[in-house]
């Protein structure tokens, strides 16, 4: 099962051709089981430029399997602590909703499809897989 990132939707939606995009493309392919979680829906619904667009964008990924943290309180606290990490060994994570995606990932048991650096800093430190 997969995780696909923000980054990768984005490009996807908008038609770029890229490898994480292909990527996405031959799991629809493949039928490969993939999902978003919560984060993701913001980010994609705030990037919108239009009200139709938001309502036509909610549309389909309301459709989409969503990936849930485990733990409220407890999840919270491990993405922190991968930005904790991240800081300690000098690596700097743009925000706090990449850890909470990756941390979404990994308690998940998913693999992550993305095109954010991000993603492979926090790689350095936890138990991030990717697709």
């Amino acid at each position: 099962m997969v995780l696909v990132d923000t980054s990768v939707l984005i490009d996807y939606l908008k038609g770029k051709d890229n490898m994480p995009a292909g990527k996405f493309q031959s799991i629809l392919d493949s039928g490969i089981p993939y999902g978003i979680n919560s984060f993701i829906y913001q980010e994609l619904l705030q990037g919108v430029k239009t009200e139709q667009e938001f309502h036509r964008l909610k549309e389909y990924l309301d459709t989409q399997r969503f990936y849930k943290l485990q733990g409220e309180q407890g999840s919270f606290a491990e993405a922190a602590l991968i930005y904790l990490k991240c800081r300690k060994k000098g690596i700097t994570i743009s925000g706090t909703i990449d850890c909470l995606i990756a941390q979404t990932a990994i308690e998940n048991n998913l693999l992550l499809l993305h095109n954010d650096s991000d993603f492979e800093k926090i790689a350095r430190v936890a138990e991030l897989r990717f697709f």
